[in-house]
């Protein structure tokens, strides 16, 4: 695609140079430069991309996207306002507009973005609608898993990803929507059929100013004009959306809403409730999996699914990675592992696994470095009130002393029925199967389905509290 025809409905550009250079392919990483790249000199928080504008040339970029242009170099320059923002735009024209013919639905909200997601992809496929999924534990695209490298890739990624499901043969495609990628126009250009609000609690006030700041970042999505806006009404910040645009709305609390719960039923094998005469079935435990269910059989029926073919998706629908995942090594107690890590997630979590627990709950949890302090001794206030053992670990302490970070943890246990501080996360660990007895819980919370544990320097060590759960349980098996 020629140059001049990619920016020719971008506003705002003014292109430098020879503007007929055929463009073969995007990036914003020098690194990626390859013969016929089209250049972002992308401004960051550390990193300013002019910087590479020269590097990129030398790789064989025929052109460059600039927020100032470049005198000394010779190629062909784009000037915009905003070289982030105009990303999505002339990604989405590059790759022919995917998102006009692939059914997008987009999830957001603090806590339930993964299981929502998961369950519209698993409802989606059991009406044959081939669907693909981008999002936190894993992306599918047409049919093949890929690795994932944030929740919500850049715009450049994004669209090349939507092109490659729709070459791969998906018609729709459910995906999280992160608050940083509406923030930081990841998620432009991008035409959404559904939007879905689960909730919002505090999390990621190192990257927002506060709760409103962070709630309308969120509110970008529904902005975006979708189709369909399906929101969370049990969730205050959900009811304001449900009075700021036309929505569907969705209750587990038994609140009036177009999709409300009732007569909802738990055991260890997931959640029974009624909506509208109709019977639902998730092998998700937990009133928080519930309001997962809602959303996505509301979403289902929002895009042309019959209700039989939903209820049968959903009950079919398998448990997400790291979500209030079973470890079972024949122990004569229950592990959970579950990424809850806002203090929200945790209590949650924990009020789930007291429902199924006959004998003594125990928690292992603790919080990430170089983001929100202020929720750190709010998860030690959840874990310590609702557990009758917390262990408080390390979790992905990043640049920070992770025996800081534990300490802000534990500040706010006081009262705790018992506490273990433990800044070793694999003795954490161990510790508290060691503690268990028949008919205990032991949750383990915070990392999910993550495999690393990050600290300084961006060095990571391969940690999956799944397999080191197991690796533990095998060890208080085995013979003295």
């Amino acid at each position: 695609m020629r140059l001049q025809e990619l920016v020719a409905e971008l506003p705002g550009a003014r292109v430098v140079g020879d503007a007929s250079v055929v463009v073969k392919e995007l990036a914003y990483d020098s690194r990626k430069v390859e013969p016929g790249t089209l250049f972002f000199c992308v401004v960051g928080e550390k990193v300013d991309g002019h910087e590479f504008g020269a590097r990129a040339v030398e790789e064989g970029a025929v052109a460059l996207v600039v927020e100032r242009e470049l005198t000394d170099l010779e190629v062909a320059q784009v000037v915009v306002p905003d070289s982030r923002a105009a990303m999505a735009p002339l990604a989405a024209r590059f790759w022919e507009d995917p998102t006009a013919r692939l059914q997008v639905v987009g999830v957001t909200g603090t806590n339930g973005k993964t299981t929502t997601a998961f369950l519209v992809r698993e409802i989606l496929q059991a009406a044959d609608i081939y669907c693909g999924l981008l999002g936190t534990v894993k992306q599918i695209v047409g049919g093949v898993e890929k690795e994932v490298v944030r929740t919500t890739p850049e715009a450049l990624e994004l669209q090349k990803t939507f092109r490659q499901m729709l070459d791969g043969g998906d018609e729709a495609c459910a995906m999280e929507v992160s608050s940083h990628a509406l923030t930081l126009h990841r998620a432009d250009a991008i035409h959404f059929e559904v939007a879905v609000f689960t909730n919002l609690t505090q999390d990621h006030l190192d990257f927002h100013a506060d709760m409103e700041d962070y709630f309308l970042a969120k509110r970008k999505l529904f902005e975006a004009g979708p189709e369909v806006a399906i929101v969370n009404v049990d969730d205050p910040y959900g009811r304001r959306l449900a009075k700021e645009f036309e929505c569907l709305t969705f209750s587990a609390e038994g609140a009036e809403a177009d999709y409300s719960a009732s007569e909802i039923e738990f055991d260890a094998s997931g959640a029974s409730f009624s909506v509208g005469g109709m019977r639902l079935r998730t092998g998700l435990p937990g009133h928080f999996n519930v309001a997962n269910a809602l959303g996505a059989f509301a979403v289902a029926e929002a895009m042309g699914v019959g209700s039989e073919i939903a209820v049968a998706g959903l009950a079919r629908a398998a448990r997400v990675p790291g979500r209030f995942e079973p470890i079972d090594e024949g122990q004569g107690f229950s592990v959970l592992v579950d990424y809850a890590h806002t203090p929200d997630s945790l209590e949650n979590v924990l009020r789930a696994a007291r429902r199924l627990t006959k004998g003594r709950l125990i928690s292992v949890f603790g919080a990430g470095g170089d983001r929100d302090r202020d929720k750190r001794p709010k998860m030690g206030r959840a874990g310590a009130e609702l557990s009758d053992l917390a262990v408080i670990t390390s979790d992905n302490p990043r640049s920070e002393d992770p025996e800081a970070i534990v300490a802000e943890v534990a500040a706010g246990a006081d009262g705790a029925a018992e506490l273990e501080i433990v800044v070793d996360r694999r003795e954490a660990i161990a510790l508290a199967l060691g503690c268990a007895k028949p008919g205990d819980t032991v949750v383990i919370a915070g990392k999910g389905h993550e495999q690393g544990q990050e600290f300084e320097d961006g060095r990571k060590i391969p940690f999956d509290d799944r397999e080191v759960a197991r690796e533990e349980l095998g060890k208080l098996g085995s013979p003295a």
